[in-house]
């Protein structure tokens, strides 16, 4: 069975009493079309049940290596009863949107069980106008943003009526192999994980190997070294990595970062265990018009959505910096067409790192120039290798790293924050779709905060025309979280006003 590789174990490592790393959704249903009129708990179990082998995330569990000596195993969990995953809560009257992010909030604080299969979904009855919500989260160590969507996505359908599930494939297709060497026929049940002396015998051999490994990744890191944080304020970092990418003939140029290190911000430093979340949407078709109108992207718009938002929120604060914020973007560098298996459950994802023109006061000017700043972005993340994320958790050695994450998550929070939040934008399908014969109307992603990374998190889905936000925050960090969703619409607002109206045949076919 498949070994869990650095990057899926760093999100594994980075969990602490004050961090938890899986990543989750709200979706928001109206059963105004399920026969019944109502989105049970029977039947959104009935419809794991069936479809279960199309999200193979959910049937495996972690191998944990004796000792810790390794990263763990994946192994399935034949007699996986998906009853106990998924549960059931009644809001209070109203029954507001306020009422639903402080259930949800409580929801994402808790950490999943690591003996069980490490996903939750929890139906939330009650809302008002006769919705319900889906809140469900799945541990970032088995999924990345787009296979998170993918899981979910494997329950939907394009009609109220619920589509036959695809059979999984038969067992006289062809033989593969998994990462173990013995043959495996695809649509069979996925090998266990290996015996303790297995593991550790293959752990003392990593152990020997590893000097060398560690060796490598640094010298491939090289050539990225004056783009990476922290990395890049290490003296003659620029040096090492311009000599590096002239031996290796990279054309790729330095992204110049604002500074060595991400200015201060409330939202920097320690983080607390508790949580709170805010969502709203705004129309795609405006963030596309406003897109055309400057001949940017969809992505630029967003993440200037984001930057006038958190200067809006820091001005209110008095603690807006003279410098930009700094930016993490996550990207998925899975291959098109992959499909996920048993043989592949994990994370295929690198970071872009940009500044954010905060410090910037005309919404215009700001638009433009982060036009340009992604543009240098993309430029130098094309040019750059796209496993350095990966290549930077294999440095330490498995047990060490086990130990040594949170306290250098905290330390570096502290003393030297190397961004200030992350933002992510997942595009999603443009027709509406439906889960237990119930309309979904919006998705709102939710993910990690970690003191590496900042109390505030900003996640973006888009689906059916619109752009459904989920902000998540540390209370200690951002108390009024929702003030931030409303910066947001503002901002949307600012921008719309600046592009002019929509033009009507957009309105019709956005």
């Amino acid at each position: 069975m498949r070994q869990l590789t650095a990057l899926d174990a760093q999100f594994l490592n980075a969990e602490s009493a004050t961090t938890a790393t899986h990543v989750a959704g709200v979706a928001i249903l109206d059963p105004a079309h399920c026969p019944s009129g109502v989105v049970t708990r029977g039947a959104l179990v009935d419809l794991l049940r069936e479809r279960l082998h199309l999200a193979p995330a959910l049937s495996l569990r972690l191998a944990e290596v004796p000792f810790g000596l390794d990263h763990p195993y994946w192994e399935p969990v034949p007699d996986l009863d998906v009853a106990d995953h998924v549960h059931e809560v009644t809001l209070p009257l109203p029954g507001d949107d306020a009422q639903l992010a402080r259930q949800v909030a409580l929801l994402h604080e808790r950490r999943l069980d690591r003996g069980r299969p490490l996903w939750e979904m929890h139906l939330v009855q009650g809302l008002t106008g006769g919705r319900v919500a889906l809140y469900a989260k799945v541990h970032h160590c088995a999924v990345d943003g787009v296979t998170g969507a993918e899981t979910l996505a494997a329950l939907l359908d394009l009609t109220p009526e619920p589509r036959a599930a695809e059979p999984p494939a038969p067992a006289r297709q062809e033989v593969s192999s998994g990462s173990s060497g013995s043959p495996r026929i695809p649509g069979s049940p996925a090998p266990a994980a290996p015996g303790p002396l297995t593991m550790l015998a293959v752990a003392a051999a990593r152990s020997v190997t590893h000097p060398a490994r560690a060796l490598r990744a640094l010298g491939r890191m090289a050539a990225d070294l004056d783009a990476i944080p922290l990395a890049s304020a290490l003296p003659g970092a620029r040096v090492v990595a311009e000599t590096a990418r002239a031996i290796t003939g990279s054309s790729a140029e330095p992204l110049e970062l604002p500074s060595a290190a991400a200015p201060r911000t409330p939202f920097n430093g320690p983080i607390s265990a508790g949580r709170r979340f805010s969502y709203g949407s705004i129309p795609l078709a405006d963030v596309k018009h406003v897109a055309r109108t400057f001949s940017i992207s969809v992505n630029d718009v967003v993440m200037t959505l984001c930057a006038s938002a958190l200067r809006a929120w820091l001005c209110e604060q008095d603690a807006l910096p003279e410098r930009p914020l700094v930016a993490a973007v996550p990207v998925a560098v899975r291959k098109p067409g992959t499909r996920e298996t048993a043989d592949t459950v994990g994370n295929r994802l690198s970071v872009m790192i940009t500044p954010m023109p905060t410090d910037v006061a005309t919404p215009l000017e700001r638009l433009q120039i982060m036009g340009r700043t992604m543009n240098a972005a993309k430029r130098r993340f094309a040019d750059s290798p796209a496993t350095w994320l990966g290549e930077l958790s294999s440095v330490l050695p498995a047990p060490l790293n086990t130990i040594a994450t949170p306290a250098l998550f905290r330390l570096a929070s502290i003393a030297l924050p190397p961004i200030n939040l992350i933002v992510s934008n997942v595009p999603g399908p443009q027709l509406p779709l439906y889960l237990c014969g119930a309309r979904l109307l919006a998705y709102h992603p939710m993910s990690v905060l970690s003191d590496m990374s900042g109390g505030l998190n900003i996640t973006c889905f888009s689906y059916d025309g619109s752009l459904d936000f989920g902000v998540v925050a540390c209370p200690e960090r951002v108390e009024d979280v929702w003030r931030l969703m409303g910066h947001l619409q503002e901002a949307m607002d600012e921008l719309v006003e600046l592009a002019g109206p929509v033009p009507a045949r957009t309105l019709l076919h956005a």
